[in-house]
């Protein structure tokens, strides 16, 4: 059974950092994407990062320059580092891992983690 579990939410002060981990268990096939995504109240969840398996990374405009996403492939795991927040960035952001075989697609979901940044 595949695990997404998700780390390093809480309560930061405006223009403070948190760093987020993610580590994806329990598959033997190969991790395309991994990715990071929030959900602000009374809006639809959103792409923050994500790092494919070829090692390239994409970014929201809105955090270009302030957030950095990571993997550790031996570890199944990916990281979000989250500089100078903003009040707006507060969100329960969600972990995703895109699983591909030969001619399958799964697409595996953490629990997420609650970002809350005070102004």
């Amino acid at each position: 059974q595949v695990q997404v579990v998700e780390s390093g939410g809480g309560l930061v002060q405006a223009g403070g950092s948190l760093r987020l981990s993610c580590a994806v268990s329990g598959t033997t096939f190969s991790i395309h994407e991994m990715g990071w995504y929030s959900q602000a109240p009374g809006k639809e969840r959103e792409l923050v990062a994500v790092f494919t398996s070829g090692g390239s990374t994409n970014y929201a405009d809105s955090v270009k320059g302030r957030f950095f996403i990571s993997r550790d492939n031996a570890k199944n795991t990916v990281y979000l580092q989250m500089n100078s927040l903003k009040a707006e960035d507060t969100a329960v952001y969600y972990c995703n891992a895109d699983v591909r075989a030969v001619s399958r697609r799964w697409d595996y979901w953490g629990q997420g983690t609650q970002v809350t940044v005070s102004s």
